[in-house]
């Protein structure tokens, strides 16, 4: 749902998420316009955050830097901003937290898709974080229990990859060190 015409830049869009009346919804803004997000699903709340239990349980020991849940906000560029579902952020690259939201890209961003949500809006997605610099996105898709990793290509495009059952993704520069098992994120 769109909430704006005109069109704003991140710095705009982080203040009018601070206004009292906007405060509790989630927010994006994509291509300078803000689009309020649907609420997740009661299936995709736990993936994310079996994704991001996961991840602590691999950051917070090795004292790599930061995971955040859907309430984390990062600017992208000007004119994009969004709130993954979970992110990652280094501490060499992001050292002291301060402030609301995150003035740079995380270096891995995970969105667990709806079925509302179109193949070439995920794709747009993707493309926004990767053009930032978020090293690997990861899609989600609980229903067909598939992960796809989406990270910058050589020649400057995107590289796919799928996983799925016991599959395990290695998350490489992203999160070094961090490998997750497919099988473990969706629940039965």
């Amino acid at each position: 749902m769109v909430v704006q015409q005109k069109l704003y830049t991140a710095s705009a869009f982080w203040e009018f998420t601070r206004q009292p009346e906007n405060q509790a919804k989630r927010l994006a803004l994509i291509d300078g316009i803000i689009v309020e997000m649907p609420p997740s699903s009661q299936k995709n709340t736990v993936i994310a955050m079996r994704i991001g239990y996961l991840m602590n349980a691999h950051v917070i020991p090795n004292n790599l830097g930061y995971v955040t849940g859907p309430d984390g906000g990062f600017t992208l560029d000007e004119y994009n901003a969004r709130q993954p579902d979970v992110a990652f952020i280094s501490k060499a690259r992001h050292p002291v937290l301060e402030g609301v939201e995150f003035p740079i890209a995380p270096d891995l961003a995970v969105e667990v898709i709806s079925p509302s949500e179109s193949s070439t809006d995920v794709l747009r997605k993707v493309q926004t974080y990767v053009r930032a610099g978020t090293r690997l996105v990861l899609t989600v898709y609980g229903d067909d229990e598939v992960v796809y990793a989406w990270r910058s290509a050589e020649d400057g495009g995107l590289h796919m990859q799928s996983f799925e059952g016991d599959d395990t993704l290695d998350c490489g520069d992203a999160l070094p060190g961090f490998i997750l098992r497919i099988a473990d994120i969706f629940p039965k």
